[in-house]
């Protein structure tokens, strides 16, 4: 055989190696939501931009390729495709922007804290010309990271390192949205404000959730990871004896949002990762918040995992690891008023410090469905244990939520759930 003949072969025999998967990859942006699987599959399903035509399928790189696609949010149905990493916080010639950009008309975080502290300000709501610096600042901000999702659209990360940082994706009265395979990351917030009279000691509060369903129906999120990655609170400075925090929600689902499935998501590395249901009084609330988490994990989160008013939640095979020296760790389940949260098969991994009554925490809630909770390894009652431990500080909460799930995928032991979502839930992970 010539060389040029051993050449053409060993062409050959690499073009028959290459694994048919490599130019004929599953298209993921046109799937659908399974039938039965979980709350968004109820009332016809959540099929998102599944139908688009060609002249609504965008591959987007950068911010303003992003936003033209989101095309206001418009309910046109529309694929988006996020190929590689994109900054909300760039102008239009794609100029990363800083918080220093974004100030405006004298405001100055030293001026801020000299303007507001309680010494001097005492405990009124700040007002006045640093105020309103503030909120012009933030205005400017958030006309960048804010980003509006209509109706009938999926966003869809292509491979396995999509990401979009330091946005927030705003489902505002949109139904029919599909989010799959994206990390969302770092909603950094610029502008803070002082509220004084919250929690009694005062409090620092930021804007920006990384999603937040606001009367947002039949919503698929699946496979994302959501954290703070890049600027973590802890490492932010503590004014007014409070901790200067820059990150709000990771998923907030509120203003009666309804029919929602999230799942094999991670969230991870944050203080409030997911709340169900935004106010006690928002009883417009009642017969809506329908949400199914299964199969996510909730890594090195402080509390909200989720915390749930008025809805019916289903919250199944999910894992929860709170690390070693995690001593700001509050709780992860969060009964509220109305709640009707049926837990089953999930699995805690903690550090000693932390014991199985710390797990679930109740605010004026009164009922919590559990069973097949493993707690480091081991069987528990986490509703026996609530009550034994905190009937002196906390209502008893019953068995009896007023419901059954009955549209869920197969429903695995805490143990098999716990190996599967370990190596399975977030962004890049699509099977």
């Amino acid at each position: 055989m010539t060389h040029r003949q051993i050449a053409m072969a060993a062409v050959l025999l690499g073009l028959l190696c290459v694994p048919a998967h490599a130019d004929d990859a599953r298209d993921i942006s046109r799937d659908t939501l399974a039938p039965n699987d979980g709350w968004a599959a109820a009332d016809g399903g959540t099929t998102g931009g599944s139908t688009a035509d060609d002249a609504h399928v965008f591959t987007v790189r950068n911010r303003s390729e992003l936003v033209r696609a989101l095309d206001g949010g418009s309910s046109t149905p529309k694929i988006i495709r996020v190929a590689g990493t994109i900054d909300a916080n760039t102008d239009d010639d794609g100029d990363h922007l800083d918080c220093a950009d974004y100030a405006t008309d004298g405001y100055g975080t030293s001026k801020y804290l000299a303007a507001y502290d309680p010494r001097t300000w005492g405990s009124a709501k700040p007002s006045g010309p640093q105020e309103e610096a503030r909120q012009a600042s933030a205005a400017r901000q958030a006309e960048r990271i804010e980003l509006a999702v209509g109706s009938n659209t999926t966003i869809v990360g292509l491979g396995s390192s999509a990401v979009l940082k330091g946005a927030s994706l705003r489902l505002q009265g949109a139904n029919n949205v599909i989010v799959r395979n994206l990390e969302l990351r770092d909603a950094y917030d610029c502008f803070p404000v002082w509220q004084p009279n919250t929690g009694g000691l005062g409090d620092w509060k930021t804007a920006y959730d990384n999603i937040w369903l606001r009367g947002a129906t039949r919503v698929w999120i699946d496979h994302v990871t959501l954290s703070d990655k890049g600027h973590p609170d802890e490492r932010e400075p503590t004014y007014f004896g409070r901790n200067y925090l820059r990150h709000d929600g990771l998923l907030d689902i509120t203003n009666a949002s309804d029919l929602v499935t999230v799942s094999w998501s991670r969230f991870a590395d944050h203080d409030k990762a997911i709340l169900i249901g935004n106010g006690d009084t928002a009883t417009g609330d009642r017969g809506k918040l329908r949400v199914t988490l299964h199969h996510n994990e909730f890594e090195s989160v402080v509390q909200r995992a989720p915390r749930v008013r008025f809805g019916q939640v289903h919250l199944y095979n999910n894992r929860y690891v709170v690390p070693a020296g995690a001593h700001d760790y509050r709780y992860s389940v969060g009964v509220s008023t109305e709640s009707a949260i049926h837990a089953e098969n999930n699995a805690f991994h903690t550090p000693g410090h932390i014991e199985v009554a710390d797990l679930v925490k109740s605010w004026n809630g009164t009922a919590l469905h559990q069973s097949g909770t493993l707690f480091n390894g081991y069987p528990v009652d986490l509703l026996a244990i609530h009550n034994a431990y905190n009937s002196g500080s906390e209502r008893d909460l019953t068995a009896d939520v007023g419901w059954t799930p009955t549209l869920h995928t197969k429903i695995d032991s805490a143990a098999t759930a716990d190996r599967a979502v370990a190596h399975g839930a977030g962004a890049g992970r699509i099977p």
